[in-house]
């Protein structure tokens, strides 16, 4: 039995990927460890919380000591590292937790792993060869395109805002480790992820939890920021293809091939949401979209070249996007009572 440690598994991607790795391995046990912040929760998980092959660990990847811990107490042979601060509009107004969480976090991850693992710099120990770090990272780091172009693993760093920042310093960080001392990790880039579990600060419900609250769904700027949009399951599978045959020290990026702009897809959840949960008056959704000043930082364009990850591992994405947009809001519809929707804060600028 191998023992994986998951960081951050209670979040959205973390807590989609936990279900479907468990399922599709079942020779590893994983180990879970989140702080559970706002954006963390348990009732994603309820359907492994009596795994016997799963353990869930409250604690923050920022205290060493409890890594360290648990490495020892379990022997941990591998790591996918989902843990992060990933909201756009939070790190321009509180970045400190940005910068301790996805870089300081980061570190400590990795530099236990390399304390457990290697013997000297090019060296693993004898009984730990076959261990891997696996990096959840995000398009974002690429900083913004044009309206021609992909980003591939090659394009060079541009993060603009202190999220992209923060997330390109742990890209780096794994990839000395890799250099330096010789640890076996692969890093993934993902495009705007969708799906169910997702919190609601996020685009997709936050459009959708405004709407069934009848308040203004506000997009930034003119709605014309156009994102890559892959469903959350899609990503998993990318995810686990990587760190199971993915060439050690390499970067995959993972897109879903589904450039639409933020107004569009805004527009696609009130269209739906018209259909199979119409307003009690009959207009569309769509009145309630309004228009307010652009954020800073907010980049025009991602747009990610998947062509590596499809030709070396052949992955592919399945969902169609209008049928995981469905998904999504029958899920959200599922979880909510409208009726007792309250009034969501924030503006949609649509990052991962």
């Amino acid at each position: 039995m191998q023992n994986l440690l998951i960081t951050g598994g209670a979040g959205f991607i973390g807590s989609n990927f936990i279900p479907y790795y468990l399922a599709h391995n079942p020779e590893v046990h994983i180990i879970n460890i989140d702080a559970l912040t706002y954006a963390g929760s348990l009732d994603h998980l309820t359907e492994v919380e009596h795994h016997e092959r799963y353990t869930f660990i409250k604690g923050d990847i920022s205290d060493r000591g409890l890594i360290e811990n648990l490495f020892e107490q379990y022997d941990i042979r591998g790591v996918i590292h989902f843990a992060g601060e990933s909201h756009v509009d939070q790190s321009i107004t509180n970045p400190e937790i940005f910068i301790r969480t996805n870089i300081i976090g980061t570190f400590n991850v990795i530099d236990v792993a390399r304390h457990h693992w290697i013997a000297a710099p090019g060296r693993y120990k004898e009984a730990y060869k076959a261990c891997r770090f696996h990096h959840i990272s995000t398009d974002e780091v690429y900083g913004s395109l044009g309206q021609e172009g992909q980003f591939t693993e090659t394009t060079a760093y541009a993060p603009n805002n202190p999220y992209s920042a923060s997330k390109a310093s742990s890209d780096f960080i794994v990839r000395s480790y890799h250099n330096t001392y010789g640890i076996d990790v692969v890093t993934t880039h993902g495009s705007n992820n969708y799906g169910p579990k997702q919190h609601e600060e996020k685009f997709i419900p936050l459009v959708i939890h405004k709407a069934l609250a009848e308040a203004p769904i506000t997009l930034h700027g003119d709605g014309t920021h156009v994102r890559d949009w892959l469903y959350v399951l899609d990503h998993c599978k990318g995810i686990a293809l990587a760190y199971e045959k993915g060439t050690s020290g390499e970067i995959y990026n993972i897109g879903g091939r589904n450039e639409r702009t933020i107004l569009h897809m805004a527009q696609m959840v009130c269209d739906r949401l018209d259909i199979v949960h119409p307003r009690a008056d009959k207009r569309s959704y769509r009145e309630l979209i309004t228009f307010i000043e652009d954020r800073p930082g907010n980049d025009l364009r991602y747009a990610v070249d998947a062509t590596k990850i499809r030709t070396e591992l052949g992955w592919h994405p399945t969902e169609d996007l209008e049928v995981g947009i469905q998904k999504t809001i029958n899920w959200y519809l599922k979880k909510l009572n409208p009726q007792q929707t309250e009034h969501t804060s924030g503006n949609l600028a649509g990052d991962l």
